[in-house]
C-alpha cells in the first residue's frame, strides 16, 4: 500500500525504510529537506492515491496539533490520519472528532523500539475505530517485530497512547531500580566488578530484560559511567502516567518516586537537601558540610 510519512527523524526515518523493505511505498515529508521525498504536506496528499493514509511522526503538542490542522484541510472524507508520535491521550480524543466531521478517520498510535526499531522492529499499541485499523493494518505488520507479539489494537481513540504512557511509566520505574542497584554495589568495598555483576544477571535471572542488556552495553562503553553528568530528562509520559493515576485513584509508588528522583537530578545543590541536613543538625547535632 502507499503511505505519507511526516516526520522523519530518528524514529521516522528508520519507520520509512523498515517500511520500504516491507515492499511498501513511502512518501516522507519533513522540514529538513535532506531528508525530505517531497517538500510540503500539499505534494506528499497529491503523490498518494485515495483512500489515502498519512501517519504523523513529529512532536506532541503544538507541532502535532498544526499538521493534523493542516491534513484536516487537504485530505478527502475517506482518508486516514495515524499520529504515531507520544501525544496525549486527550489530544487523540479531540483530534478524532476534529476530523471526523469531514469525515476522515483518525488512529493514535504508541511506538516504542527507539533506535535499534529498523532491524528489530516496533512494539506498536494503536487505538481506533476498527474500521480505520484495518485500512492502516499493512503498515502494522510491516512495522511490528518478527513473531507473534509486538502489536495490540489496544481500544478505543486514545487507547494506544495511554498504553504506551503506561509503557513508558513502567520503563521510568525499571530503570531507576537498576539505577539504584548499580549505585550501591559501586559504594561498597566488596564487590570490585560491578559491570561483570550486571553482566551475570543476563542469564538465569529473573530481572533479565532489553534494559539490563543496555546497561550492560552503557558500562562496557564507559565502566563507572565516569564521562556523564548525573542529569536526567523526563519526555512527559512519566508525568501524565502520575496524573492519570491521581484521577483514577490508582497507587503508583515505584513509577511516582522515579519520576521525582528526574527531578531531583537536576538539581546541582538541592534545596530539599539542605533543609534535612539543617534539621537533622538542630535536632540531633549531627554535622553539616557548608559551601566551599
Amino acid at each position: 500500500m502507499q503511505l505519507g510519512l511526516v516526520g522523519l527523524g530518528k524514529m521516522g526515518g528508520n519507520m520509512r525504510e523498515r517500511i520500504r523493505r516491507a515492499g511498501h511505498t513511502v512518501i516522507g515529508y519533513d522540514r529538513n529537506p535532506d531528508l525530505a521525498d517531497v517538500h510540503s504536506l500539499q505534494e506528499l496528499v497529491d503523490g498518494l492515491q485515495g483512500p489515502r493514509v498519512v501517519w504523523v511522526m513529529v512532536p506532541a503538542g503544538a507541532a502535532t496539533q498544526s499538521t493534523i490542522d493542516e491534513l484536516a484541510e487537504l485530505l478527502s472524507p475517506g482518508d486516514i490520519v495515524v499520529d504515531g508520535g507520544n501525544s496525549r491521550w486527550t489530544d487523540d480524543e479531540r483530534h478524532a472528532v476534529e476530523l471526523g466531521i469531514k469525515g476522515i478517520g483518525f488512529v493514535d498510535c504508541g511506538v516504542s523500539g527507539g533506535v535499534w526499531g529498523l532491524e528489530n522492529g516496533y512494539a506498536l499499541m494503536y487505538g481506533g475505530d476498527a474500521d480505520h485499523v484495518a485500512q492502516v493494518q499493512p503498515i502494522f505488520d510491516a512495522l511490528k517485530p518478527a513473531g507473534e507479539f509486538g502489536s495490540v489494537h489496544a481500544g478505543k481513540v486514545g487507547a494506544g497512547h495511554f498504553a504506551k504512557m503506561v509503557h513508558n511509566g513502567i520503563e521510568y520505574a525499571m530503570m531507576q531500580a537498576y539505577a539504584e542497584g548499580w549505585e550501591l554495589l559501586e559504594k561498597v568495598d566488596s564487590v570490585t566488578d560491578v559491570r561483570e555483576v550486571f553482566r551475570s544477571w543476563q542469564e538465569g535471572t529473573v530481572i533479565r530484560s532489553w534494559l539490563l542488556d543496555l546497561a550492560v552495553n552503557a558500562l562496557d562503553d564507559d565502566e563507572h559511567l565516569e564521562k556523564l553528568r548525573g542529569y536526567a530528562q523526563d519526555s512527559g509520559e512519566g508525568r501524565w502516567t502520575v496524573e492519570a493515576a491521581i484521577d483514577n485513584a490508582v497507587p503508583l509508588p515505584a513509577i511516582t518516586a522515579s519520576l521525582f528522583a528526574r527531578f531531583a537530578s537536576r538539581q546541582d545543590d538541592s534545596p530539599q537537601m539542605k533543609m534535612i541536613a539543617a534539621l537533622r543538625n538542630q535536632f540531633g547535632g549531627h554535622a553539616v558540610e557548608n559551601k566551599k
